[in-house]
């Protein structure tokens, strides 16, 4: 083999990977660390054996109001974390953007709209974000006990910003999280997200 076509083949294996370098159902989910709004760290390994929700956030996106405005999310939060789930809503706004807030705003939100995630992670660095390539606000992700990604996507089947959409709209995240909790495969494991680009 020639050094030119020797080049192009290593470009195309690099391409290939970086096709492939995003987080996959079903492999280890992507470690973190993040700190949260009263300043502690939180990271993958500290909810070993522990099921884990990420829910990315940006409280201006109007699909992100659609579903706290409904009380959908909180909801969700409060069903599930009393089952022993942790939920982990992640800000990866960088500085000067829209959904950017400081520790003690991002509290505020949290008690205003009776949110009831475990924890309120910020990532304005957007390292998080991207590690699991979050792309939108609401994007959602389900880990299992064992560090498996075994659900990602969106949190349910209607890609609108009306909350009348919801209960005709199949819930995917609350469906997987009903599988895992059940010791049973997740059915719909990788469906389309929607919502306002994550603003890194």
């Amino acid at each position: 083999m020639n050094l030119a076509r020797f080049g192009v083949l290593a470009v195309l294996l690099l391409c290939s990977a970086a096709l492939v370098a995003g987080p996959q159902v079903g492999q280890p989910a992507p470690d973190f660390e993040a700190t949260d709004t009263a300043g502690n760290t939180h990271s993958l390994n500290d909810y070993a054996d522990r099921i884990v929700v990420l829910e990315w956030t940006n409280h201006d996106c109007p699909f992100v109001i659609k579903h706290y405005g409904s009380g959908n999310l909180q909801a969700l939060q409060e069903h599930y974390t009393e089952q022993g789930v942790v939920w982990l809503t992640v800000i990866s706004s960088a500085p000067g953007m829209q959904g950017y807030v400081e520790p003690q705003e991002a509290e505020a939100l949290t008690q205003t709209r009776g949110a009831a995630p475990t924890a309120v992670l910020l990532d304005p660095k957007g390292r998080m974000g991207r590690a699991f390539d979050a792309r939108v606000t609401p994007h959602m992700y389900v880990i299992d006990g064992e560090g498996r990604l075994v659900y990602m996507g969106g949190i349910d089947s209607i890609p609108s910003a009306d909350p009348a959409d919801i209960p005709q709209a199949t819930p995917y995240v609350a469906n997987a999280l009903d599988a895992v909790l059940a010791g049973q495969p997740v059915l719909e494991s990788t469906t389309r997200h929607y919502g306002c680009t994550v603003k890194y």
